[in-house]
Order: C-alpha cells, then structure tokens, then sequence
C-alpha cells in the first residue's frame, strides 16, 4: 500500500515509545494510507521539525518530552482550550499549510476514566505531582470532567500553586486531602520500570478510585496495593490509548477503535523486562 501521509513522535529518548504500534496498527485496520514513525530531536529541533512538515507530507505529530513546550512556542496557532497550559502533545498540519497545536493528554486521561464507568462530576479528586501531565490532567478534570473539588499534592509548593491555576476548583493540598478524595490520580513517573509508590499506600481504602498515569508495569505497585485494600483501579494504558485516540481524529478525521490500539500496545508492553526493585516513596518533586 502507497503512504500518502506521514505521522510521528518526536522527542528525546523516543526509541521505547508505544505509540508507533498504536497508530500503525490502527491505521492498518482501517486501510488508512498513513504510517506511523519516530523522529529523536535535540534539543532546538522543534521548530524546524515543525516547518518541514508540509514539506515532508507529514500529516501530524505526537510530542513528548521534553518537547511539549518548544512546540507550543513553534506553531501557527495554539488551541484556545491548552492556551494556558503553555505544552503542546499534538501538532496538526491543516490543509492551508499552516500547523495548530494542541493538547490531548488531559482529556484523554478524563475520556478512559469515563470509560472505566467512573463519573468524576461533582467529585473530590486529588492529583498527585504537577508536572506537563498534571497539569493537563488537572485543566481537563475541571473543563472536561467538571469535578466538584481538584487538590495538587505536590512536594514543590510553586509547582502546586502553578497547576492549581489552571482550573477555577483546584487548590494547594496536602496528603490528608487524600483521605477525603473519591478518586485519588498518581500524575507523577514515579513507579515507572520500578516498583515505587509516590504515596504511603496505608492511605488507600475500598472507598477510592485510583489512577495511575504509569503504564510500564501495568499494574504499579500503588495500583497493586489500591486493589489489595478493596479500591477501584485504572491502570495507565489507558490514557495513553485514549489521548492517541484524540490524536488521530484531529489528523485523519476519523475515530480509530481503542481496543486495536490497546492490544497492540499491550502486546508490545509484554515483551518489555520486568521491574525493578521495590521502593516506596512520598509524594515526589515536580518533573516540569
């Protein structure tokens, strides 16, 4: 089949990247003639990386760190929605030649939520860490999720106050807010190819529903000892999957299935080594 168009991920390292075996397994279901690739930029190669893009045919990209800022700064126009948020996770390029950035990780997040059967409207959560991710998290559980109450558990102070900003019902909070939340959200790495908590998982009990943004394992060991204390879990694939999904249908037009995309993922995930050593942990520093 001829590729008429092109999509990518660029960031720095990008090579361990699950999502070119999202979107080519997609787009091989669907007969789409697009391909997925990966691009690793240095630091200052956003800009041209986004002026070559209708030059090259390239269609869209997925941004990720540390790049999501640089691509705020380097496109045409920004959605009004992630104005705010100064990051950029998608670039599109329109059929005038110019490119729109925009952000998909937040909503993604609230959209596999959803899926999940877990209503966050009118709910208490607590976000914990206030990095790009957070901070996405935190603008979308306000705009798209409508939460009653958001609390920034974040050991920087600044970092807290930062992401707060971005939504009219968030607030500085502390590690006792945890105990008053409905759905308690790990927006940190922390447990990323480890066993680590960000939290004292003594906290957890069956009254929580707790998220975690991580996804390599797919059960971190705060999901595994959310489930041992009778909590409902959502693992971290799924934000992944979904924020990809939204990514698509900016560049194509068309909603891809999530379930191809989440069995490829998976199946890439499964070939990955197993964690390391357990380490349990407090709520850690801001990474942005």
């Amino acid at each position: 089949m001829t590729v008429a168009r092109l999509a990518a991920v660029i960031g720095r390292p990008v090579r361990h990247s699950l999502s070119p075996v999202m979107h080519n397994a997609v787009f091989q279901a669907a007969g789409l003639d697009w391909a997925f690739t990966r691009f690793e930029l240095r630091e200052g190669g956003v800009p041209a990386a986004i002026a070559a893009m209708p030059v090259l045919g390239i269609g869209g990209y997925a941004v990720t760190m540390p790049h999501k800022p640089a691509a705020f700064e380097s496109v045409d126009e920004v959605d009004p929605e992630v104005r705010r948020l100064r990051s950029v996770n998608t670039v599109v390029l329109r059929d005038d030649g110019t490119t729109m950035g925009t952000s998909t990780d937040g909503r993604g997040f609230v959209d596999w939520v959803a899926a999940c059967n877990t209503n966050v409207a009118g709910r208490s959560i607590a976000v914990v860490g206030a990095g790009a991710a957070a901070r996405s998290i935190v603008h979308a559980l306000d705009v798209y999720g409508h939460a009653a109450r958001i609390a920034v558990i974040n050991r920087t102070r600044s970092a807290a106050v930062e992401a707060a900003e971005l939504s009219e019902v968030a607030v500085v909070g502390t590690v006792a807010d945890i105990s008053g939340a409905e759905l308690v959200v790990n927006a940190t790495s922390v447990g990323m190819g480890t066993n680590a908590t960000p939290i004292d998982p003594g906290l957890l009990t069956s009254g929580h529903v707790v998220a975690d943004i991580v996804y390599h394992p797919l059960e971190t060991e705060l999901l595994r000892a959310a489930r041992a204390a009778g909590a409902r879990v959502v693992d971290g694939l799924g934000m992944l999957v979904y924020q990809a999904v939204l990514q698509q249908e900016l560049w194509t037009g068309r909603r891809p299935d999530p379930a191809v995309m989440r069995a490829a993922a998976e199946q890439a995930l499964s070939q990955r080594g197993r964690p390391g050593p357990t380490i349990v942990g407090s709520v850690p520093p801001s990474p942005g």
